[in-house]
């Protein structure tokens, strides 16, 4: 598509995602796996790993929104929760992108009052902002320079969600 440079291809997601998945059946423990997408950017990414992970698993999701016009507002509103309980489950959140932490460390706070056994984190993408949030990610499919993305999930104001490739305007 035209004015749009091409950060991730869509082999080396592919490829990616398959390497995130076989590092996720080593290390979560035996027991009942449930993977919690957060909408909407991460519905790609989940599928694809998902898909990839062999072994039983439910789904869920979840919904918060910080970004309001592409811009960040400051504040995580939750817009609605899980439909099914994650009390004694091994739990995995999947995000699309993880920048400033904020979104981040709002869910993890909520879902530990949840009960799980064990909870990490998947994130396609992960932009440095200085705010020290890697460590709260498990699992990093690639790091991005400080730019908007879009592609593979992530939108600008509710397009390019469905391009199979990850890149910026």
């Amino acid at each position: 598509m035209s004015g749009i440079e091409v950060l991730i291809e869509e082999s080396a997601i592919k490829s990616r995602v398959s390497e995130i998945a076989r590092q996720i059946e080593a290390d979560f423990p035996d027991g009942e796996m449930v993977v919690v997408g957060v909408l909407k950017g991460s519905f790609i990414f989940m599928a694809d790993l998902v898909r990839d992970i062999k072994r039983p698993l439910a789904c869920d999701f979840i919904r918060v929104a910080s970004y309001e016009n592409d811009q960040d507002t400051g504040i995580v509103r939750m817009e609605f929760d899980m439909t099914q309980p994650v009390e004694g489950k091994n739990v995995l959140l999947v995000e699309d992108i993880v920048d400033s932490g904020k979104t981040l460390r709002y869910l993890l706070k909520h879902l530990k009052t949840k009960g799980p056994k064990s909870l990490k984190v998947a994130s396609l993408l992960y932009k440095e902002m200085g705010t020290d949030s890697k460590k709260l990610v498990d699992y990093i499919g690639f790091e991005v320079p400080k730019k908007y993305v879009i592609g593979y999930g992530l939108d600008s104001n509710g397009i390019y969600r469905s391009l199979p490739y990850v890149g910026c305007i």
